[in-house]
């Protein structure tokens, strides 16, 4: 025999019934006898609710709904029938909905609705859609019986969640349902009192109900036919690149379906793992796909961890305090007194001290759990002996499941490393002794974060997703934004990093796109859609679609976005910047956010704020690190400034030069930026501060050379009017050390704790003599390097080594 179930979705409209049809018929042809249990069409159970509290509350509109019900009803029969046959089903489906109208009646005229009274309405659901096909299958020339669930199952009085009485119920199916060959179409979901009261099963209960039929048949399969492929590694709705488990023992698909699964109700799992009856999942749409068999054991040895699954809206309740340390029968009187409240737990943790006990539960069950405690621990209250019951809401439990945890080291270690690395904070945890589940409890708004990274980190290992939100799409942005266009197919084939642009944001225009952008056509999305650019929105937008392995890049020179760098910290996005604002600003701030980052388990990362795409700060931090001390940094910081002075030779006016410089993208587009020396003093104040100073930019002694005048022009044109009237100035300058043998140089230095920066002259004897076109050169003297400095030299200016260097710094903060 084959036991199929079909979910609400399988049966939603006459196509989807169609091809149950096609299913119930291949099944027929390879088995003596079929039974088709069958849930309600799609949203008609939460209808038929809806209907009943419309009419109980004095509503006339309930009318109107139920026309909208039996017009459904009606559409779908004519879909599926000829016209003589269709008037035949209309028959017996319009005395079902009548029944249904006067039940309704009844409820506005009474004005209560009991228990007893909704599972009757709710029943409606099943009656009605196993009536339709099992006309339906008997038009295909099956030989098709309709039998009564309620005639079948019998249940306690337990109205809405009736419990089963199994040696009854087996007794009657087991007579009812033949062995010869034959289709038995039968509704879930319901049940009946010895009495004839009708009670449903929970909702979820079709299952149940193929579960509780399979169980008491001989030689049985049981099939549960829904809308995925089988049971997944985690929620598709959630999760990104989800794929369905190919087997699992009960006691896996136990545990996933009791924390939040949706393709199994948890209770249909116990009556077929008593008999051992194999399970499988299948996909009413995709009837070729293998599904999902579920037996008495796991054959995947190699996976630790088989599913990932999470109950998304939960209670934390917790009873403290230092009078229950030592104190017997505590535990038995908290838990009594949820029991009698009938409140289910979902999760328990105490704490070893015995301070405290935590129970996570539903949030419809937390008045009630307050209440009971409250009432059990009235004296201990009143005494101080304990803390007032507390409770907690916003929170969600994700869990981890798999047999195979138990024989595999760092499983607990990975998990809560994964969530630690991006922001979300574990309030509790339990783990049951046999080790098959892994259970903790975060914030609400984090569950879908958290279910994709730890889905990434144990299913996915091979491949890791970043998403970027991009500030500044100018020079360095747009850069960088091309490089990763042109590298992301190969970082994706040969290191499994999936980089995905998520969110853009220039001076005019912002947008975030979940999936990423289409790289290819960034600079038209940036330009023509989104909304206009408001740096505070664009983070709050950010922050709530709180993305797994998230990373801010701000390739502005802007301190507003600066100003959005500790929250975003705090949601465990990590920072990558060469804006150097942030680290060349009050020292308060810089320590802050240091600081932050090692709280909160992300990076911030701003090589590129020193030597473009040069390992500066790398390689200072690693000396610093090693135990090596810095006695002296000298620097050429300024790759416009080493372009400047070795292009300005005979024959050629130093403005010109500078004019030449912007052109090549060489300076900022107001080349004073660069000319002034206040770029140079942010970078070798940040390097004092990482080599251990606590100095400000005030302390650097800045030697201008630019004239005061052309500093202080009103506008970037004023400024190139001026200049030129330096040019002999600067002329004369260069033939004076040419003359000497030497050649200028923008140095900037460090040394015992002081911090300047300005024009000197080299010999050639110095390694600045040898700097050419737009290099940079740091020298830095330690403990270890005292006699021959330790030297990092490479282009110091320029987009393509700046966005290179950006590149660089969100590859190691996605390995991170």
């Amino acid at each position: 025999m084959k036991v199929l179930k079909f979910g609400g979705t399988s049966v939603q409209g006459p196509s989807e019934i169609k091809q149950v049809g096609s299913i119930v018929q291949q099944a027929y042809q390879e088995n003596s006898t079929v039974v088709v249990v069958l849930s309600a069409m799609s949203k008609v159970t939460d209808q038929l609710i809806g209907l009943a509290r419309q009419a109980v509350s004095g509503d006339a509109g309930y009318l109107q709904e139920w026309e909208q019900l039996t017009q459904r009803h009606d559409n779908c029969i004519r879909a599926l029938f000829d016209a003589p046959q269709a008037d035949e089903v209309s028959r017996t489906i319009h005395g079902l909905l009548h029944e249904l109208k006067d039940v309704l009646q009844g409820l506005y005229l009474v004005r209560e609705l009991t228990p007893k009274s909704l599972d009757f309405v709710m029943s409606f659901g099943e009656r009605l859609s196993s009536r339709i096909i099992s006309q339906y299958l008997a038009t295909q020339g099956l030989p098709t019986e309709w039998l009564d669930s309620r005639n079948l199952i019998v249940t306690d009085r337990n109205f809405n969640n009736a419990r089963v009485d199994f040696g009854a119920t087996n007794a009657r199916i087991a007579e009812a349902i033949p062995s010869h060959a034959k289709v038995v179409v039968m509704p879930g979901f319901i049940a009946a009192t010895r009495e004839g009261e009708t009670t449903t099963l929970g909702r979820g209960g079709s299952d149940y109900t193929a579960s509780i039929v399979a169980a008491a048949l001989p030689d049985v399969e049981l099939e549960i036919w829904t809308d995925v492929d089988g049971m997944m590694t985690a929620d598709p709705r959630k999760v990104r690149r989800t794929f369905p488990l190919p087997r699992l023992s009960y006691l896996e698909a136990l545990e996933l379906s009791h924390f939040g699964a949706k393709v199994l109700y948890p209770p249909s799992v116990q009556p077929v793992l008593a008999r051992n009856i194999p399970l499988r999942i299948k996909n009413t749409h995709r009837p070729e796909a293998e599904g999902t068999l579920i037996t008495d054991r796991s054959d995947d040895q190699q996976r630790a961890v088989k599913g990932i699954s999470s109950i998304d809206h939960i209670v934390l309740v917790s009873l403290k305090g230092s009078g229950m340390v030592g104190v017997t029968g505590i535990a038995m009187r908290f838990f009594s007194a949820l029991a009698l409240h009938q409140v289910n737990v979902i999760l328990i943790t105490q704490a070893s001290s015995e301070h405290s006990i935590t129970v996570a539960i539903t949030p419809a069950d937390a008045e009630r759990a307050q209440q009971g405690l409250q009432e059990e621990f009235k004296t201990e209250l009143a005494y101080g002996q304990v803390d007032p019951i507390l409770v907690e809401d916003g929170l969600s439990v994700l869990a981890i499941v798999g047999e195979n945890m138990r024989n595999t080291p760092n499983v607990a270690g990975r998990l809560f490393s994964v969530l630690g690395k991006n922001g979300v904070n574990v309030r509790a945890i339990a783990q049951g002794s046999s080790e098959h589940n892994i259970s903790c409890v975060i914030e609400q708004d984090d569950i879908r974060k958290a279910l994709n990274v730890v889905h990434e980190a144990f299913f996915l290992s091979d491949i890791k997703i970043l998403n970027l939100f991009l500030i500044g799409t100018g020079t360095v942005g747009g850069t960088f934004l091309n490089q990763l266009h042109a590298q992301r197919p190969h970082l994706l084939e040969a290191h499994g990093l999936d980089i995905r642009v998520v969110g853009i944001a220039n001076r005019r225009r912002m947008q975030l796109a979940e999936d990423g952008f289409d790289l290819a056509s960034w600079p038209e999305q940036g330009d023509d859609s989104g909304q206009p650019t408001d740096p505070a929105v664009f983070a709050r937008e950010m922050h709530a679609l709180n993305l797994s392995n998230s990373i801010l890049i701000d390739c502005t020179g802007s301190a507003a976005i600066v100003e959005l760098y500790e929250e975003a910290l705090r949601h465990g996005i990590s920072i990558v910047t060469p804006n150097k604002i942030a680290c060349s600003g009050p020292y308060d701030r810089y320590q802050r956010l240091k600081q932050m980052t090692s709280r909160r388990g992300v990076r911030f990362l701003y090589e590129t704020n020193v030597g473009a795409g040069l390992p500066v700060i790398g390689t200072l931090q690693d000396l610093i690190q090693s135990g090596d001390r810095i006695l002296k940094i000298e620097a050429i910081l300024s790759g416009t400034l080493n372009y400047l002075f070795n292009e300005h030779k005979e024959g050629v006016a130093f403005s010109d030069v500078v004019k030449t410089a912007q052109r090549l993208g060489y300076s900022e587009p107001d080349p004073r930026i660069d000319l002034n020396g206040v770029d140079v003093a942010r970078k070798i104040l940040i390097l004092a501060r990482e080599a251990g100073s606590h100095l400000e930019l005030s302390d650097v002694v800045l030697h201008n050379f630019l004239p005061e005048d052309c500093r202080e022009a009103a506008t970037v044109d004023a400024f190139f009017t001026l200049l030129p009237n330096y040019d002999a100035h600067f002329e004369n300058m260069r033939q004076e050390a040419e003359k000497a043998g030497k050649r200028q140089r923008y140095v900037a230095t460090y040394e015992e704790g002081k911090l300047s920066c300005g024009l000197r002259t080299v010999g050639p004897e110095h390694p600045f003599f040898q700097v050419e076109g737009n290099d940079n050169m740091v020298l830095f003297t330690t403990e270890r390097y005292q006699e021959r400095p330790l030297i990092v030299k490479g282009a110091g200016a320029g987009a393509e080594v700046t966005a290179a260097g950006v590149f660089a710094d969100i590859i190691r903060a996605g390995n991170f």
